[in-house]
């Protein structure tokens, strides 16, 4: 299998994002967002889905974090379409169950090229570290409209905020990883009867 990376940029008024990805790497990763509590979510991505990632974000935060948040889920849906190429050879499904104390999450991804986003997840206050935690769901719909995956993330237990959004983003990280792994016996193959992904 080719090396499977990428680099894209996004500018627009509002943001300038540029974004590295290796999908084969070991979870090394570097993020420069502005926004702490969205960087230390990211790196779940990267450390539990063994993908190197490298993100760096300008955006118009004096007004808020709506669209930096969003445009970095679309950049980094981007990345992950270009570098995963046709698709050949893949699992292309994946799931994961992560605990974290009291907190529980399942993510269950299908990088079927029809994007849809199943989010189930309610926290108890608005705000962790600063972060608004509405925006979670507007970060993972930016990557699916622009993966082009199915995706459905469910809560099943949860007080702490951060736990429950940690749990959300390792369960993200593994589900992803088992997805985009390389299957031996489906070497050159398209996953799907269709022929395309």
């Amino acid at each position: 299998m080719n090396p499977r990376t990428a680099e894209v940029e996004r500018n627009t008024l509002e943001t300038r994002i540029k974004i590295a990805v290796n999908l084969d790497g070991n979870g090394a990763a570097s993020f420069n967002t502005g926004l702490p509590f969205l960087d230390h979510m990211l790196d779940q991505i990267a450390r539990h889905g063994l993908i190197d990632m490298n993100i760096v974000s300008e955006g118009d935060l004096h007004i808020d974090a709506h669209h930096s948040v969003e445009d970095i889920g679309i950049t980094l849906g981007q990345a992950f379409a270009k570098a995963l190429g046709d698709k050949k050879g893949i699992y292309r499904y994946g799931h994961a169950y992560c605990p974290l104390d009291e907190s529980l999450s399942r993510v269950v991804v299908d990088f079927s090229g029809r994007p849809g986003l199943f989010y189930q997840v309610e926290f108890k206050r608005a705000l962790i570290g600063g972060f608004d935690v509405d925006l979670f769901k507007e970060f993972f719909q930016g990557f699916v409209n622009h993966a082009g995956v199915t995706l459905h993330i469910d809560n099943l237990k949860g007080g702490n905020a951060h736990h429950i959004a940690e749990t959300v983003f390792k369960a993200f990280g593994r589900a992803v990883r088992m997805a985009i792994g390389s299957d031996p016996r489906m070497a050159g193959i398209m996953p799907s009867t269709k022929g395309s992904l």
